[in-house]
């Protein structure tokens, strides 16, 4: 019986991850899905499933089968048929299951749908480093590390096999033998270390709209680079005519106004590198996102050349994702592929609605880089 109970679980986790490639690109679309992210783990609401349970009645009132009452008397409202609103219908309703995954889980879920390659190695940070990990299960060790539901699980079968197990009286009582212990075994990662510098545009041009549709793209490239790197930084830059890096909360809430410069948000970002990250010791991945409205044709020269002169040659990657906005031309957009339509640590995305998300990120990660 233990053995089936795990044989069950183990589908249903197979069940739920199908259920969830088969749903990615609606769950890509979804802001709410980064609310309901943990420390490691996101909740996610399954449709289409919906697991059998007995529920109690907190109150103890009688229920079918209880109380007064004749056998076959139909089980109804009374003379009343009720006072509701609205017409039958035939179709079910849709059962919703909330389950916790684990973000690698998802990042892996995710490239396995994009069909994401891993990400070259690049440097000499890319050395293995030994480090402990307590994956192992083992039935010896300090009382410290005793793994309390292993231990009854190994109890619990000892007493089914034996026939000592009783479901009206479910006592389990682990003996020397069934208790184990937490283990820890030698685990080799990279000690890669990667920034994500994010730059957005918060002119007059970029609404709310455009500001969730960079927010629920920023959070999935987050989780797949997470799961590829073991340090990993993230830094924000806005900018309008000026730029300024902020935190997390401003880069996705701030409200600006005015005309756009891009080049300030590139040139902070080249002295952030050069301060902080040098390409050396670092795997650098930039993405700016903008409605392509620039402020004039001189300032796109000038982004241009800071490109190919500071940020790509020092860069694992340069995306820019184009965010389509009723305010802004999207000149900026043409611009960038007739510069770098050769250049293979370039990606450039036209994004034009939080359906188009799901694209983009292959666009963008889908070189391995």
């Amino acid at each position: 019986m233990p053995q089936r109970i795990e044989q069950d679980a183990s589908r249903f986790k197979q069940i739920v991850r199908g259920r969830i490639k088969a749903h990615l690109r609606k769950f890509m679309q979804q802001g709410e899905l980064i609310g309901r992210k943990g420390k490691d783990l996101v909740s996610i609401p399954i449709p289409q499933i919906d697991l059998p349970h007995f529920v109690h009645d907190p109150n103890q009132q009688p229920g079918v089968g209880q109380g007064e009452g004749d056998v076959g008397e139909v089980v109804g409202m009374g003379d009343d048929e009720g006072e509701g609103q609205g017409s039958a219908g035939n179709s079910p309703g849709e059962h919703l299951l909330e389950v916790d995954v684990t973000l690698d889980e998802l990042a892996a879920i995710l490239g396995e749908e994009l069909e994401l390659p891993d990400i070259r190695e690049k440097g000499k940070k890319n050395v293995a480093s030994a480090t402990t990990r307590y994956s192992g299960i083992s039935t010896s060790g300090p009382e410290g590390m005793r793994h309390f539901r292993r231990s009854y699980r190994e109890a619990l079968k000892r007493q089914i096999s034996a026939g000592e197990y009783d479901p009206a009286r479910p006592v389990i009582s682990p003996i020397r033998r069934d208790i184990r212990y937490r283990s820890w075994k030698p685990v080799s990662l990279p000690a890669a270390n990667a920034v994500i510098v994010y730059m957005m545009d918060v002119s007059g041009s970029m609404g709310d709209e455009q500001k969730e549709i960079v927010r629920i793209e920023s959070f999935w490239i987050d989780t797949w680079l997470r799961r590829q790197y073991q340090g990993l930084d993230v830094r924000y830059i806005v900018h309008d005519a000026d730029a300024r890096l902020v935190d997390q909360e401003t880069f996705y809430h701030t409200r600006e106004s005015g005309g756009t410069v891009i080049s300030s948000a590139y040139k902070l970002c080249a002295a952030l590198i050069e301060r902080h990250y040098p390409a050396a010791d670092w795997n650098l991945y930039l993405f700016h996102f903008s409605d392509g409205d620039n402020w004039s044709q001189g300032d796109t020269e000038e982004c241009v050349q800071i490109l190919r002169t500071s940020l790509v040659p020092q860069a694992n990657l340069f995306c820019y994702g184009q965010v389509e906005s009723p305010y802004g031309t999207g000149q900026f957009l043409v611009d960038l592929r007739e510069a770098f339509a050769a250049e293979e640590k370039v990606a450039l995305s036209q994004i034009e609605n939080k359906d188009a998300i799901y694209r983009s990120i292959k666009e963008f990660l889908g070189r391995g880089r």
